[in-house]
């Protein structure tokens, strides 16, 4: 697998080369297959290692998927199953159907996966989980996890944030799934303040491309009160293949902290104004994704469940009034306390899609006195999984 690594010459401008950049996995790893065993040497094993990709991450520019042998999903399930071996396995969580409310259709439904999968230079260096043993953040094996929790879901569309791992894991590994990708670092990552960084992280945008065919495509920087800030999103406008319908999906991750709220606001405000453009006044139906960083209570929620873009957010469905948001979608023990907060969505029209179903949230019990992240769970916040159909035509 050749990857292209620019240098910068004298004059300070990049000059590539092409550079040989696959690595083992660092420790042997072996599983019964059949009668005998097999060596785990395939789709995990053929990805970088952090140290080779912290050399140059910024330069690292991800190879053409045609140019990638495909891999079976199930086999990759596997491979990560033994790297996994001796950890507990991973929590189960049930999809509440809500299909009551959802039309039926001759095509299947688009799955969206919502994740902040904890940027690893974080989650090692910065965020200080008193409560979480070292050995279960380390990237070999978490990284394991993380996949393992998107094959187990197989969603259509993946949006993810805290991505500090996209050229040296997510993209090669998706890419021979047949996901294309898309990815947008923050500006000033927090990760590069890390010593022996993977480089910036940020937002990451997937989908199927024997689903999808991709329309437009836009990396938005958000501004607040006219200033570019630190975060990001990234809308791309995707026509499904079955039924040549159009919708955009978009992802971001908004700046976090208390003290911070009139900053969330605008920054959501400059979002929605985005997103107004690029569904022409929300005639193209729109999902958006996101770790926005703000209770229900906050201005940026009630900016969104306003919107003229007629929003509505997908996991208030799966409370018994439909009107209520979930208990937590994060939770974490840090050295400044204890944090259980609801602060990621997955936002959709709802004139013109519906929710058929949502993966039901863990529970306090699976979560345990020590919180999230955890040997069973990679991530201080929860996956959100939907199944949406397209409403009828009026």
């Amino acid at each position: 697998m050749l990857y292209l690594v620019a240098e910068l010459d004298e004059n300070g401008r990049k000059a590539g080369k092409e550079a040989a950049c696959v690595t083992v996995l660092s420790f042997p790893v072996v599983y019964s297959m059949g009668n005998g065993t097999s060596r785990l040497y395939s789709a995990l094993a053929k990805t970088l290692n952090s140290s080779a990709a912290s050399q140059h991450p910024e330069y690292l520019v991800a190879p053409d998927p045609e140019h990638l042998e495909p891999i079976d999903p199930k086999e990759l399930l596997e491979e990560c199953r033994a790297v996994l071996h001796t950890r507990p396995p991973r929590f189960q969580r049930d999809f509440v159907d809500l299909r009551a409310d959802c039309p039926s259709s001759h095509h299947p439904p688009i799955r969206v996966m919502q994740w902040n999968i904890l940027a690893q230079a974080l989650g090692e260096g910065k965020d200080n989980f008193v409560q979480c043993p070292i050995e279960a953040l380390k990237w070999e094996e978490r990284k394991c996890l993380i996949l393992e929790e998107i094959l187990a879901y197989q969603p259509d569309i993946l949006c993810l944030q805290e991505v500090d791992h996209y050229f040296d894991t997510f993209h090669p590994l998706l890419s021979r799934l047949g996901y294309q990708g898309t990815f947008f670092p923050k500006p000033w990552s927090p990760c590069l303040d890390v010593e022996h960084n993977n480089g910036p992280d940020g937002c990451a945008l997937f989908f199927l491309q024997n689903r999808f065919k991709l329309v437009n495509s836009a990396n938005i920087r958000l501004t607040a009160m006219t200033l570019k800030t630190n975060q990001v999103a990234i809308a791309q406008t995707l026509e499904c293949k079955e039924s040549s319908r159009q919708f955009c999906i978009a992802v971001t991750h908004l700046k976090a902290r208390t003290g911070w709220e009139r900053f969330r606001s605008a920054q959501g405000c400059d979002l929605l104004q985005n997103l107004q453009n690029i569904t022409q006044g929300a005639k193209i139906p729109l999902i958006v994704c996101g770790d926005f960083n703000a209770e229900p209570t906050e201005e940026v929620y009630k900016h969104f469940a306003s919107s003229s873009l007629n929003l509505n957010s997908a996991y208030k469905l799966l409370s018994a009034d439909g009107q209520s948001e979930p208990p937590y979608t994060t939770w974490k023990i840090r050295t400044s306390g204890e944090c259980r907060h609801t602060l990621d969505y997955i936002w959709y029209s709802k004139h013109a899609l519906s929710v058929c179903s949502a993966l039901d949230l863990l529970t306090e019990e699976q979560i345990g006195p020590n919180r999230l992240p955890s040997f069973n769970y990679p991530s201080d916040h929860l996956s959100l999984v939907c199944d949406f159909s397209f409403n009828e035509e009026p």
